[in-house]
């Protein structure tokens, strides 16, 4: 009688532990955070990387053009700015090895600026580098940052990435080339310096 105790209990305790480790296991699967090694991810030696390309920004279209960038939203009080404090534009301008806009494309500068400044022309520029030639291409870098148009180098911060960006951080150099302030087209050189794996 008391191997059959024995036994049973077990035969109790063993389904007991089971039971608890299957719901810590259910428990690992489902939490919201952990704990991972750079390596786990594939990802190797932290790199620092230097591109250089010109963003051309063509608002006003010729025969030779079509705009890159539109103006989507005026604030009502933007027509009374010098600074156009308010308005929205959205861009899809192509990036390019050299100045000439006939040169080869690298890749595609997408998102939105935003008029943010009263007191200058000041942009919020939020906007996603999209490469495709080379190594990078499919690969993207994002910037989050303020762009005082009429300053010599304006730097703005590399908030992320994908693709060989993945992880990416670091910062963006923008010094305007050149710009025809009729037509409100500009040709921006670009300096990044991005770390990367």
């Amino acid at each position: 009688m008391a191997k059959l105790l024995l036994i049973l209990l077990s035969i109790f305790f063993s389904a007991i532990a089971a039971v608890a480790a299957s719901g810590s296991a259910k428990e690992s699967h489902h939490r919201f955070s952990r704990n991972l090694s750079p390596e786990s991810m594939g990802l190797k030696e932290e790199k620092l990387s230097h591109l250089h390309f010109y963003f051309h920004d063509i608002i006003t279209g010729t025969n030779l053009t079509k705009p890159t960038a539109v103006k989507v939203a005026v604030a009502a009080s933007a027509n009374n700015s010098a600074r156009s404090f308010g308005t929205v534009f959205v861009m899809d301008d192509p990036l390019t090895v050299a100045p000439e806009p006939s040169s080869k494309i690298v890749g595609r500068a997408q998102g939105i600026y935003a008029s943010a400044s009263q007191e200058e022309v000041g942009f919020l520029m939020v906007l996603t580098f999209a490469f495709m030639e080379g190594k990078y291409n499919g690969s993207t870098l994002s910037i989050l940052g303020r762009n005082a148009i009429f300053s010599g180098v304006r730097e703005m911060p590399i908030v992320g990435g994908s693709g060989l960006f993945r992880f990416a951080r670091g910062y963006a150099q923008a010094s305007t080339h050149s710009i025809n302030v009729q037509l409100r087209n500009a040709v921006v050189e670009y300096n990044v310096y991005v770390f990367h794996y």
